[in-house]
């Protein structure tokens, strides 16, 4: 008998922005692996007696091999249980999905996909902005700021990135943004480009920073070593309304 797998974004961390679906595959669960960063007040909705396993990777703290992940995805839902991924953000922007899904297609184990709130939209919603604006940023994209060494990847598409029309998020990029912003920099963006620092976001200790790439590089340069989740977004931001 074969269970079936239900990947829930879990968006930032704060209960009430999980989608409706979302909750109720939580509610339904008999087993729910859950991600570091999609964990606290989320897990409150989650069934009594479903099985809860930690299964989160953080920089800097010990986590869970994927290749562990994905066994224990296929052993529970192989006992017939209904198997909750619970994975922060949306699940498909640089959550390892694909990973896990092939692993669940090889074994013959069925799945779904709900989708969630990204921390790019969440970031420019609590900074009160857009992230497109009609005539100065009319493209979004999405970066991740570290390879799987942890270093920034060397095959960034520098002219995209540099487009002053276009607003960049940078994901899992704290360490390596000052390499980053010198290479914007070198590649014609302008050092005095806006950026919006956001970390921690939809949690008691969330903190957003307005500056500009170049003043935001220096800063990240300064700060050493930080294990919060932070997002990145530089480019044509809009300023906010909020005092």
């Amino acid at each position: 008998m074969s269970g079936f797998v239900s990947f829930v974004s879990a968006g930032p961390g704060d209960p009430d922005l999980l989608t409706v679906k979302g909750a109720a595959r939580l509610r339904e669960a008999d087993v729910v692996l859950y991600d570091d960063l999609a964990s606290g007040l989320i897990l409150d909705l989650a069934r009594p007696g479903a099985i809860l396993v930690a299964v989160g990777k953080r920089a800097g703290r010990p986590s869970t091999k994927q290749q562990h992940v994905n066994r224990l995805l296929v052993d529970y839902a192989a006992t017939g249980a209904r198997v909750v991924r619970l994975k922060s953000g949306d699940a498909g922007i640089f959550g390892r999905l694909e990973e896990e899904i092939e692993t669940l297609r090889a074994a013959g184990i069925g799945y779904e996909i709900i989708p969630g709130v990204t921390s790019a939209c969440v970031a420019a919603a609590e900074a009160g902005i857009p992230l497109t604006r009609r005539h100065t940023s009319r493209r979004v994209q999405f970066v991740t700021g570290a390879d799987v060494t942890g270093e920034l990847p060397k095959n960034l598409n520098w002219a995209a990135l540099a487009d002053p029309e276009a607003t960049t998020v940078v994901y899992m990029g704290r360490r390596t943004f000052p390499d980053l912003a010198a290479k914007l920099i070198a590649h014609g963006l302008a050092a005095n480009t806006p950026a919006l620092f956001a970390e921690s976001l939809g949690r008691p200790d969330e903190r957003l920073l307005r500056t500009t790439i170049a003043e935001l590089a220096e800063q990240l340069a300064r700060g050493g070593a930080a294990t919060t989740a932070a997002v990145i977004l530089f480019g044509a931001l809009a300023e906010s309304d909020r005092s």
